[in-house]
Formats: structure tokens, C-alpha cells, sequence
């Protein structure tokens, strides 16, 4: 009887210290992004896609991002506007990753807008991007640049920014 309590015992501290590393994961830990790219332009803006994973036991929020390529960066959703085109806009809530899932950042979808390009993104270039989570931890990404010609989005954002 005494064993079993033994072993109960430390099954159960064995699955709270489980427990408490899963409540103390950052983020940026549990998250990989793989096939990333970004569109090759000579000026003004640009976005970035690849597919984000999350290895983790808890969701994964993006919630901002920087590159020392543009001015600033964006998180952008494309809409369709009912009419059968697609708009734009920034993604203010950020993307969520879910736990153990993944999160497409694809043309014609989510994507991280590069905007106020400091020089142009030639095809086979690298551009450094880092992922901001909600956690306060972030992630440094790199992506190749390649020829695209467009998802056919309107880039007339109703942005604050103004840019479109």
C-alpha cells in the first residue's frame, strides 16, 4: 500500500512540474516557420509568406513584426468584399497559431506587409524579418526572395498609414 502511495505521489509531482513547464513555454519556443518567402519589388511594399507550426501545448499569438529591410511592418488579412474582389487590411487582432497546429501566411490570405522598402528585394536575395509574440518573445526569420506576380488583392487599405 505504502509503494503505491509512493508512486502516486510522484506521478503527481512529476505531471505539475510538466504542468508548470508547459505554463511557463514562450512562444517564441514552440514556433517554427518553414518555407518562408518573401515577393521581390523595387520599392514601396512587399509581403512575406511561409507556413508558421506550433509545437507547443498552448495557442501562439503573432502580434507584430520588424525587418531592417522596411520602415515598418504589418499584419495583413485579405477580405472579400462581397462584390467578388478582395481587399487588404491590417490584422490588428494578429495571427493566432494554434496549439500543436499550424498557420498559413499565404498570397491571397495572412501575411506580414514589409512596408517603406529601404531598397529594392531582388529575387534570391534573403530578407531578415523578426516575429513579435503576445508573450513578449520573438522569433528571427528568413526569407528568400522570389519572383510573384500577386494574389490579385486591392492594396487600397483603409490603413491609417495611407498606403496603398
Amino acid at each position: 500500500m505504502r509503494k503505491g502511495a509512493v508512486l502516486l505521489a510522484a506521478l503527481a509531482l512529476g505531471m505539475a512540474g510538466c504542468a508548470e513547464t508547459h505554463e511557463n513555454e514562450r512562444m517564441a519556443d514552440a514556433v517554427q516557420v518553414s518555407e518562408q518567402w518573401a515577393s521581390a519589388a523595387d520599392g514601396g511594399m512587399t509581403a512575406v509568406f511561409g507556413t508558421v507550426t506550433n509545437t507547443g501545448h498552448h495557442d501562439a499569438r503573432i502580434v507584430s513584426a520588424t525587418s531592417p529591410a522596411a520602415g515598418m511592418v504589418e499584419l495583413h488579412e485579405v477580405v472579400s468584399d462581397g462584390a467578388g474582389s478582395k481587399t487588404m487590411r491590417p490584422k490588428d487582432d494578429g495571427f493566432i497559431v494554434p496549439a500543436g497546429g499550424t498557420h498559413e501566411l499565404a498570397p491571397g490570405g495572412d501575411h506580414l506587409m514589409l512596408m517603406d522598402l529601404r531598397e529594392p528585394l531582388q529575387p534570391g536575395a534573403d530578407v531578415p524579418v523578426t516575429v513579435r509574440f503576445e508573450d513578449g518573445s520573438s522569433l528571427p526569420v528568413t526569407a528568400q526572395v522570389r519572383d510573384f506576380a500577386g494574389g490579385n488583392e486591392n492594396y487600397q487599405s483603409p490603413s491609417p498609414h495611407g498606403h496603398g
